[in-house]
């Protein structure tokens, strides 16, 4: 695959964001469903007078119910078509878009950019509260409730074994061809002053579940259900364990994407292809 754009087009980056409450994920899907990549792509063809649909290449899907602060987006336009319309596409889009979706920035993408494999880190939030009354009505949406006290130092201290490049698969719902080795960079827990707990979970990439079911395995923690050295326990065996749930989506957001400077974005393009084996593994 290349990241060379056609001849005729500019590549074009999409600074977006969405409440997925109504949304059945990111991604296009058969039957009709509502998705953001369908809407923001029927918005595109509509506001500048395409026959064609141009598809968006994302950094991160997100599922179905799950929000986005930071999320980036591509598409290849043809030259004339941005040309003709750059100036008051995020204008029109934003009349044309449902409210609970925006696009807040386009701009012509440096040489190399990709959307996805440019990425060298994904950024989201977990919010959870504890509260015996349970979630503020206006929060409901994007806070999980847990009816059990919890305690925020012994699931940094979970946190913490789990940092680094590993296999994930105990914490992955399993995909045909794709690894489950990531890097974790960051997994750390505040509590606010209005009682919430954010969770910040940052990694080179995630695979599908992954976000949810470490928060998952962290709850079961900070509730006192398990010590804190079972999650990092988990994570060596391997394998999904049925104690580890998979948490609610309405508390996760895509907070933000990161990305190399433009001189480096080819090399890392090159990298994020190149299937991921853990250091010292054998071949077979």
């Amino acid at each position: 695959m290349s990241d060379e754009v056609e001849a005729g087009f500019v590549r074009v980056r999409l600074d977006l964001s969405y409440d997925g409450s109504e949304f059945s994920g990111w991604a296009k899907q058969a039957g009709g469903r509502r998705t953001v990549q369908g809407e923001i792509e029927d918005a595109l063809r509509t506001v500048t007078r395409s026959r064609e649909t141009y598809e968006l290449t994302v950094a991160g899907r997100t599922d179905a119910g799950v929000h986005a602060r930071g999320q980036v987006a591509h598409v290849d336009l043809p030259r004339e078509v941005w040309a003709e319309h750059h100036g008051k596409l995020l204008k029109r889009l934003a009349g044309r878009l449902s409210r609970d979706v925006r696009v807040w920035a386009l701009r012509e993408a440096p040489s190399g950019f990709n959307a996805r494999f440019s990425a060298i880190w994904r950024r989201y939030a977990y919010r959870v509260t504890d509260n015996p009354g349970g979630v503020d009505p206006l929060l409901r949406g994007h806070v999980l409730w847990h009816d059990w006290p919890l305690d925020v130092d012994a699931m940094n201290e979970a946190a913490r074994g789990l940092l680094g490049e590993h296999d994930f698969a105990a914490y992955c719902k399993k995909r045909e061809g794709a690894t489950t080795i990531r890097t974790l960079q960051e997994l750390s827990l505040v509590r606010g002053d209005d009682g919430i707990v954010t969770a910040t979970v940052r990694a080179d990439a995630f695979c599908h579940n992954m976000v949810r079911s470490l928060i998952g395995a962290l709850l079961f923690v900070g509730d006192g259900h398990r010590p804190p050295d079972w999650p990092a326990k988990v994570l060596a065996a391997g394998v999904r364990d049925s104690a580890v749930h998979v948490v609610r989506p309405h508390g996760l957001t895509l907070e933000e994407v990161g990305y190399p400077v433009d001189e480096l974005l080819a090399a890392r393009n090159k990298e994020a292809r190149n299937r991921r084996s853990l250091p010292g593994a054998g071949c077979c």
